[in-house]
């Protein structure tokens, strides 16, 4: 039998945002779950509840910097070594609102490494795995997903410095795109437009702002267009999607 693909996600927080609906939606369509983040107590119990349903595992870093981005894929690597690492998503991120004369060089520091420099990791892990692989069924070596933000297309009056981040990783995207296209990786970049129902949210919000899908984005809804990306044959990439809910204010 052919060894199930790997799907890595980094940024996975409790697993009730984003990366942990995406970790759920790959699971089911049939792959070994990878998790990355850096809170290895939250990250070791959610892999402990994805494993009752298939293959998953923990590796958790200290940092998104080179070094242990490194480490964790190679971690990831030894730990399945007949399979390959097919699906890649850099989820993680930290925002900073603040008006701009508030914001510390420590901010700005946070944002470069989440946003920055751990997002060139990632990608630059990703990328060297994909460019060995052969053709998957869809034309493609491998794919590398980036959830963005409202911010990464629109700066507003405290997101200077989350925005700057968010810029970064977008351009970062989109030159990989162009890039390594040419040798059948696909990289698309993700802007959430709007708020998603994580726990943080729904507990600091009136639960009908919860209740509502016209107002909100929902985690696991984000997570299958992360795979109906991972689906798309060759002749029809997407390099942007625009995710917001129904009522959403442009």
């Amino acid at each position: 039998m052919t060894p199930r693909p790997i799907f890595v996600v980094a940024g996975v927080g409790n697993g009730s945002g984003t990366g942990g609906a995406s970790a759920r939606v790959f699971l089911n369509a049939g792959y070994r779950v990878a998790l990355i983040a850096r809170k290895s107590d939250e990250l070791t119990k959610f892999a402990g509840e994805l494993k009752a349903k298939g293959e998953a595992e923990a590796f958790p870093i200290a940092a998104y910097t080179y070094k242990d981005v490194e480490t964790a894929f190679s971690a990831i690597k030894k730990h399945w070594p007949d399979s390959e690492i097919r699906v890649a998503l850099y989820n993680a991120g930290i925002g900073v609102w603040k008006p701009f004369l508030q914001i510390t060089e420590e901010d700005i520091d946070k944002v470069t490494d989440s946003n920055v420099k751990g997002a060139f990791a990632f990608a630059k892990e990703a990328v060297s795995t994909f460019k060995d692989q052969a053709l998957d069924g869809n034309g493609k070596r491998g794919t590398l997903l980036f959830t963005g933000a409202t911010a990464s297309i629109r700066g507003n009056v405290t997101t200077s410095a989350f925005a700057a981040g968010k810029f970064s990783l977008r351009s970062l995207s989109q030159s990989l795109a162009k890039e390594f296209g040419k040798q059948n990786i696909h990289v698309a970049h993700a802007v959430i437009d709007g708020a998603i129902a994580t726990d943080k949210q729904r507990n600091n919000r009136d639960p009908s702002w919860a209740d509502n899908a016209d107002v909100r984005l929902d985690p696991e809804s984000i997570a299958k267009s992360y795979l109906y990306l991972a689906n798309q044959d060759r002749s029809a990439w997407t390099w942007e999607l625009d995710l917001r809910p129904a009522h959403e204010k442009w």
